[in-house]
């Protein structure tokens, strides 16, 4: 077995993923035929059908099938010379998806799937594939898996550096089936193997109540399809149960659809723009919200270092007009959007397309945004599956700040 020291090396904890900030596209062939073009027309780009690349498949693909070993599974091999060419980018968020991995990335955006019960992040610089959450009642939590585990693999496959969307495939399988985790966990000498069951999970992607002082919490996991109906419930519950301030917890959020997180922004912010982002040609492309609706109500926002993607999209709208207090730490700084384009066959690429920039026109990529209070949870708290809200010291830091407002 590998040296647990040297797997776990440099871990920090990174970046959480469903979409992280994607758009999903379909493109016509037209387009992709104009694209083509184009790309054919100007010097120094891509040519990945030329003479001299093709021939040297034709070599590869000779020796291969002369001289290995063992049974070539020629539908792999495909895959992963179109994987291969991604990769080729350099660009840690680029990607290339199979049919399968791409529908199991589809699926985590609708609210239900079979699976474990966990959330998962990746520091982008190690690869390194760690749990950060764990859904309570979940099968995960019954076999013992914590937040801070670090995946090492999903059955017989090794995961890191692997990613997210393909390790979330792996993750998932049909109702009651079963597969064996094994994780590396802070004081323990070897792996640990796992077998959890999956079953239907019911992604709680909002999660509310109110707290004394008639403060409102709302926590925001992720940023999908279903999350802005649950917010706009939560927040008028929240509102008709006579709430005077709000904490909008967006901890360990990874992002999401730039669509939700927009339209959640749209019912909290004065009129206005939210983000804008900025594409390899100079085109801009705005999101605004409108006069209908406004939080005049006290507010302060959680974040950390694992608040990524649409989460800053929030965050620094809140900042930038001046209507919230940020509370926590540093978050991750990821100011670039992705799109995913589906293929003709059912696989999908995703590409990076353009950078994104807060109202106040400020880039955060590699920087984050820097809570207006900072605190650091306290340490003891970090792998508890729940913590109660007496605990949870950033918390009763952000009613310190609803308090003094």
């Amino acid at each position: 077995m590998k040296d647990k020291k040297q797997f776990v090396k440099g871990l920090a904890v990174g970046f959480v993923v469903t979409l992280a900030l994607v758009e999903i596209l379909l493109f016509g062939q037209n387009v992709l035929s104009d694209i083509d073009d184009r790309n054919r027309e100007e010097s120094g780009t891509l040519n990945l059908t030329s003479s001299s690349v093709e021939g040297k498949l034709d070599e590869i693909q000779t020796l291969m099938e002369t001289y290995y070993l063992e049974d070539i599974d020629t539908e792999q091999v495909e895959d992963f010379l179109y994987k291969g060419a991604v990769a080729g980018l350099g660009d840690i968020y680029a990607a290339y998806y199979t049919e399968e991995e791409y529908q199991s990335m589809i699926d985590s955006t609708n609210g239900s799937y079979y699976g474990i019960g966990v959330e998962i992040s990746q520091n982008m610089t190690t690869g390194i594939i760690t749990i950060s959450r764990v859904f309570e009642g979940s099968p995960a939590e019954e076999a013992g898996l914590l937040p801070g585990d670090v995946i090492y693999m999903i059955g017989d496959t090794e995961v890191t550096g692997e990613d997210l969307n393909k390790v979330v495939s792996l993750i998932k399988g049909e109702e009651f089936t079963t597969t064996t985790v094994t994780v590396a966990r802070e004081g323990e000498k070897d792996y640990l193997e796992v077998e959890v069951e999956r079953r239907t999970i019911e992604v709680p992607t909002v999660e509310s109540e109110m707290l004394d002082g008639n403060i409102g919490y709302i926590a925001i996991t992720s940023f999908d399809d279903v999350t802005t109906e649950q917010f706009l419930t939560a927040l008028d519950t929240l509102e008709s149960q006579g709430m005077e301030k709000l904490i909008v917890d967006l901890r360990n959020n990874g992002g999401g659809l730039v669509s939700s997180v927009c339209a959640i922004l749209d019912r909290l912010l004065p009129e206005g723009l939210i983000v804008y982002t900025e594409d390899k040609y100079g085109n801009r492309e705005e999101e605004y919200s409108d006069a209908e609706n406004y939080f005049d109500k006290p507010l302060a926002v959680l974040v950390n270092g694992n608040s990524a993607s649409a989460s800053e999209i929030f965050a620094g709208a809140i900042k930038d007009y001046g209507i919230g207090t940020l509370v926590g730490t540093t978050t991750y700084g990821k100011g670039i959007v992705q799109k995913i384009y589906p293929l003709s066959d059912g696989t999908a690429v995703k590409l990076t397309v353009s950078k994104y920039y807060t109202p106040n026109g400020n880039n955060i990529h590699g920087i984050g945004i820097e809570p207006d209070v900072i605190v650091e949870l306290d340490e003891s708290l970090e792998n508890q599956v729940t913590v109660s809200k007496e605990e949870d010291n950033q918390l009763q830091a952000a009613i310190e700040a609803l308090e003094g407002n």
